[in-house]
């Protein structure tokens, strides 16, 4: 028995074909829409790419904006195919094609679904590539002279003051390593020597933080240097005072932004996904009611159209049945002996 069957006359089936004609071209559209997401999100990456420049990173993007393109060419695929339904003669050239372009869309369907989980997800491993990035980031922070590392000060730098940042996890990220590059540095001075020397990896540490920390809305002009030392400025406590640095790490700022943006990519695609699910439930209702007219002598005549041509049980019995056969056809034929010919 069929599920959900559909009787159709002649007017039913113009209208299901004009309609799923219609949905085709705005499942276009929704490709468009994917691909276009899929590039904002690989453009998104590239301007920090020396803090996330991995392959995972990209695996997402690269997945959308390929996903974009299928879709758009299962869509218009599937549009032509309907418009063409309407002339028996046109439509018999496309029918042989149509049971395997069912089967890929459900495939495709599946796939989709699954980017859609995979932009929810895309959070977690996210973290520990930014936390990595960052962390190096700031390593490499100092060093504006050295080939590959010398655009890292002005990345960060402009990343801190756009996302109103500091630091990895917060400012203070910046006192245990050496940001300031030893150029800079006087080394017959007596102060950088102290610094230099008190500590066993021999760099210049200090309680300071470069100037894209610094908060532009304080009242207060920045402290960005002895930000520890009370002394060292008037009316100061930095254990009270409400300092005029961002007090936001920078890997919460950028995982709360990416992955916002990767939650409102995945509900767009579970969006997509729930579309092209219906333009395919719809092009199966054309392809069966065109395929089981009650004369196909007469373009004219009643026919039924229905989702599965079995129940999903008897459906899936089915499919584990071909499998299996096939599987055996398979051993057979590696278990075949060699025939040797002898002349």
């Amino acid at each position: 028995m069929a599920l959900l069957p559909v009787k159709f006359d002649l007017k039913k089936r113009v209208k299901l074909a004009q309609t799923v004609w219609f949905m085709y071209w705005f499942a276009v559209l929704a490709g468009v829409l994917v691909l276009s997401m899929g590039l904002f999100f690989k453009i998104e990456l590239r301007k920090r790419s020396e803090l996330m420049d991995n392959n995972e990173s990209h695996f997402l993007p690269n997945l959308l904006i390929l996903m974009g393109l299928i879709a758009c060419s299962i869509n218009v695929f599937g549009g032509k195919v309907c418009y063409d339904s309407l002339d028996p003669d046109k439509f018999a050239k496309w029918k042989p094609m149509l049971k395997t372009y069912l089967v890929f869309c459900v495939g495709f369907n599946a796939l989709l679904l699954v980017t859609a989980v995979l932009c929810f997800l895309m959070r977690i491993p996210m973290q520990f590539t930014l936390a990595e990035g960052l962390r190096n980031g700031m390593r490499y922070y100092k060093d504006t002279d050295t080939p590959g590392r010398c655009y890292m000060k002005r990345t960060l730098d402009l990343m801190q003051i756009e996302f109103r940042c500091c630091g990895n996890d917060n400012y203070r990220d910046w006192f245990e390593i050496q940001w300031v590059s030893n150029r800079y540095l006087d080394f017959s001075s007596k102060e950088v020597k102290d610094r230099i020397g008190s500590n066993v990896d021999g760099q210049y540490l200090m309680d300071g933080v470069p100037f894209s920390c610094c908060n532009p809305s304080s009242p207060r002009p920045c402290i960005q240097a002895q930000m520890t030392n009370n002394t060292a400025h008037y009316s100061y406590d930095h254990y009270t005072e409400d300092l005029n640095v961002w007090k936001r790490g920078c890997r919460d700022a950028l995982l709360s932004y990416y992955g916002g943006m990767m939650n409102t990519i995945g509900a767009l695609v579970i969006l997509v996904t729930m579309l092209e699910a219906s333009v395919t439930v719809g092009m199966q209702y054309v392809h069966s009611s065109l395929c089981n007219l009650a004369n196909p002598e007469d373009p004219e005549s009643e026919s039924e159209g229905w989702l599965l041509e079995k129940t999903v049980k008897e459906t899936f019995t089915d499919i584990m049945d071909k499998m299996k056969s096939m599987g055996k056809g398979i051993k057979v034929e590696e278990g075949e002996p060699a025939v040797e010919t002898v002349s």
